[in-house]
């Protein structure tokens, strides 16, 4: 008898520890994003100023609505799947950290409150005056200053670091962004990197820090 006893009363043990364990489950929210961007922090920066040598873009400011579509598309291996895209491969494994219920919603919310931060331009080549041209193509998706357009699934340019935009053409261009078949947007913008080379890259890469 004391024994189904001890057993009954190790078993509602446990049951409350379950239901502690789950009153645990962090809140979704800002104070829940700043917690983890604190994962974030070693490649984009405190401020989210991003870091060239590690391939971390600038993300601070960035739409709400942008950053949970890549967080997922990292986590989907929609991106960063390409072998040879070890930035990506990095990213990916960071996303698919965010195993809480509202984690992505909520490191994305707290990322777009912060203050955006422009870089200052990298690269020392590109003619923005023909760069002018080649945008024209940008135009439809990412609108005439470069905003970007949300309807579109289109971010925005302005504000983002030159080297980064310049190696996400190439990517975009090497198939190793823009090919997965569930990557609508980003099977959109492969196209249009294929009509680039090299040199008109660079271009409208320095156009858009006129955009600035």
């Amino acid at each position: 008898m004391m024994a189904r006893t001890g057993c009954r009363r190790a078993g509602l043990g446990l049951l409350v520890l379950v239901v502690a364990a789950c009153d645990m489950t962090p809140e979704p929210g800002l104070a829940r994003g700043k917690a983890v961007y604190g994962t974030c922090v070693p490649c984009h920066g405190a401020t989210g100023g991003g870091n060239e040598e590690l391939g971390a873009p600038s993300i601070a400011g960035l739409p709400q609505w942008y950053i949970e579509a890549q967080l997922e598309k990292f986590e989907n291996g929609w991106r960063g799947a390409h072998p040879l895209d070890t930035v990506g491969i990095r990213m990916r494994s960071m996303a698919n950290a965010l195993d809480n219920p509202g984690d992505r919603a909520s490191v994305a919310e707290y990322v777009a409150q912060m203050a955006p931060v422009n870089p200052e331009p990298m690269l020392q080549v590109g003619n923005a005056q023909a760069g002018a041209t080649s945008f024209q193509t940008c135009i439809a998706c990412h609108g005439p200053d470069g905003t970007g357009v949300e309807v579109l699934n289109a971010p925005p340019l302005v504000g983002q670091a030159d080297w980064y935009l310049l190696a996400q053409l190439r990517k975009f261009r090497a198939g190793w962004r823009g090919t997965h078949p569930q990557d609508v947007s980003g099977a959109t913008m492969r196209p249009n990197s294929l009509l680039l080379d090299d040199a008109a890259m660079e271009n409208v890469v320095a156009y858009i820090q006129t955009l600035q």
